[in-house]
């Protein structure tokens, strides 16, 4: 295939969208195995800090690369035709080959995601320098909001990647100017630890979570400070909305812990990819005539 064909958006997007589903695989393996090797580090550097031996019998978790997926029930090897993307799902009708033990639906659920969300970003900005930073930008934020779902944690190694690339890119600039990335970082990080302490020193209990701090900041400097603002408003009702159903279908009251990350991530996904349509929309609802 020549590289004047991918400029073509009908053969740009499906494969893109393609490529989605098959790193959505992976970034499943990515929310599943990493919390587990940052528990792991932590413990062994505890131990090491407190000058305790290292036990030899502690089982040191899967890598994210080498070790090949495995039904986590029965813990047989997956072949090939188990991995393939959704259609391994739907051919084994969401029960493993081999034990016949529901699979869970967020295997299915990550790739879709991943996969649409990634032909949009092709839609959105054809073929060059952007479609591959807004590709990295919607893996990362993906794979953090699916850890923070699972285990209400935003790891360093997943939003302070997503910080620094913003901000070298801005040098490019890609999207934004160095100095709206620096500022959107600033004020990103600053609102969002503002709030925390405020709520905090009224209410004694912590909010939200640092990584929500970095989150925000790592938004700011891919989109400039311009967009913290409808951000933050968008995730708050995202999550208002989606939190309550989900407490109320739980059966869970209101002071129940909900992970905000997620939130804040599709906030600023919806805001990078149709920031602009929103802002037209929000004015033809509240200022035309």
């Amino acid at each position: 295939m020549e590289w004047s064909a991918l400029e073509q958006p009908g053969v740009l997007i499906p494969l893109i969208g393609v490529l989605g589903l098959l790193v959505g695989s992976f970034l499943n393996v990515v929310i599943l195995r990493l919390p587990r090797r940052l528990e792991h580090d932590w413990k062994m550097q505890a131990r090491e800090f407190l000058g305790q031996e290292q036990s030899e019998a502690v089982e040191v978790p899967p890598d994210l690369v080498f070790k090949g997926s495995h039904c986590p029930h029965c813990k047989h090897e997956l072949s090939p035709l188990d991995n393939i993307p959704l259609m391994s799902f739907v051919f084994l009708r969401g029960r493993c080959r081999y034990c016949k033990t529901a699979i869970s639906w967020q295997y299915p659920l990550v790739e879709l995601i991943s996969g649409i969300a990634c032909a949009t970003i092709a839609w959105k900005f054809g073929f060059g320098w952007p479609l591959l930073a807004g590709l990295a930008f919607t893996w990362i934020l993906i794979a953090a909001s699916g850890i923070d779902a699972r285990t209400q944690l935003l790891p360093d190694q997943l939003t302070l990647p997503l910080l620094w690339i913003g901000l070298l890119i801005s040098l490019i600039p890609v999207f934004i100017a160095p100095a709206d990335a620096i500022l959107g970082a600033a004020i990103g990080w600053l609102s969002l630890w503002s709030v925390f302490w405020l709520f905090k020193l009224m209410t004694g209990k912590e909010g939200m979570g640092y990584g929500d701090f970095k989150l925000l900041a790592a938004l700011g400097a891919w989109m400039g400070m311009s967009a913290l603002l409808p951000i933050i408003l968008l995730s708050s009702l995202i999550g208002a909305v989606i939190g309550s159903i989900a407490l109320f279908a739980k059966g869970k009251d209101k002071s129940t812990p909900i992970p905000f990350g997620p939130f804040i991530a599709a906030a600023g996904w919806a805001w990078f990819v149709f920031g602009n349509e929103l802002l037209a929309l929000y004015g033809q609802w509240f200022f035309s005539p």
